[in-house]
């Protein structure tokens, strides 16, 4: 039997401290902080360090991340600047795959057609290169069976 107290169903909570991802607004794209829970629907956010003011905001709006800051109900807006540059939270963010993933789309939807068109053939050159390659050790696996096959029909 599976005790309840061992089992964590959910590690990513509403929560005070917990940083969040802005998926909706005029804010989309920026981290923020709970700063405070109002009720059922609804947060109290700060974001420090990616310039979103306090506001509330409705839950619908925005992303759980795995991330949760050490800081009181609350606090004011100094005093989580200091305690995300002591968490180092930028940092964080940017080594998760999440980020990395919005990077590389950001990046893909400010490329030009000239740009497309170079990653294109460099995608082009790269599979030429592997089927190439895949080709000759297919034929050279093809001709090992046809030898081994014309050494047991010698015999």
């Amino acid at each position: 039997m599976v005790k309840l107290d061992t089992y964590k169903l959910y590690d990513r909570v509403v929560e005070v401290g917990r940083v969040v991802f802005i998926a909706y607004g005029p804010d989309r794209g920026k981290l923020a902080v709970i700063v405070d829970i109002i009720d059922q629907n609804r947060a109290l956010i700060d974001g420090p360090a990616s310039g979103v003011v306090r506001k509330e905001i409705g839950y619908k709006a925005i992303n759980l991340t795995r991330f949760k800051l050490p800081i009181q109900k609350g606090i004011c807006t100094k005093a989580l600047k200091k305690v995300w540059a002591r968490e180092k939270m930028e940092e964080k963010w940017a080594g998760t795959a999440w980020a990395k993933k919005l990077d590389s789309r950001q990046k893909r939807e400010a490329m030009s057609d000239f740009d497309r068109f170079k990653v294109l053939k460099a995608k082009q050159a790269r599979t030429r290169l592997i089927n190439e390659e895949f080709n000759k050790l297919k034929a050279s696996a093809d001709s090992s069976k046809t030898s081994k096959k014309s050494k047991k029909a010698k015999k």
